[in-house]
């Protein structure tokens, strides 16, 4: 019965690798906005706006492709792949995962990283005058109030280092 448990563990495996999946097109997207620069770059040289529309988008993407890498490494060295102490070492920190506490901590950190690029993204690909509407300020404050929670959990943690 103990072993049947364990074997269910593999199942996260799944989750690991759709994540994967998900981040290798997640790369393919940023691949296609950056030639996309590439190709108004050279086809009139002075559409600056479009370029750094599709630049920050690429940017985005790849962002977001980091993400899932990050998840899908966590979770299948954290959970389903058993290695040996010495090769666990020689992982770096974020892909020794222990816990889901620490799985969900290292997650929410990286996509605070990845809604600030978000923001600066749209703020960037805006056109026309630059007076925005208030609701252009809920992500930036879902960000701040983001951060301070999670600033508040890590001080309840104990820490590792």
């Amino acid at each position: 019965m103990l072993n049947l448990a364990f074997s269910l563990r593999y199942i996260m495996f799944v989750a690991s690798l759709g994540a994967a999946m998900g981040a290798l097109v997640m790369l393919w997207e940023g691949c296609v906005k950056l030639f996309g620069a590439l190709r108004v770059v050279g086809a009139t040289g002075d559409e600056a706006g479009t370029v750094i529309s599709f630049v920050m988008g690429a940017t985005d993407e790849f962002l977001f492709a980091l993400v899932l890498l990050i998840f899908a490494y966590a979770i299948a060295f954290g959970f389903v792949i058993d290695l040996a102490p010495e090769d666990r070492e020689r992982l770096p920190a974020w892909m020794r995962i222990s816990s889901i506490s620490e799985l969900k901590h290292t997650l929410i950190e990286v996509i605070l990283v990845y809604l600030v690029v978000d923001f600066a993204t749209d703020i960037a690909q805006e056109s026309g005058p630059h007076h925005h509407e208030w609701s252009t300020l809920v992500l930036p404050a879902s960000i701040l109030l983001i951060a301070g929670a999670l600033r508040l959990v890590s001080r309840e943690r104990p820490t590792t280092d």
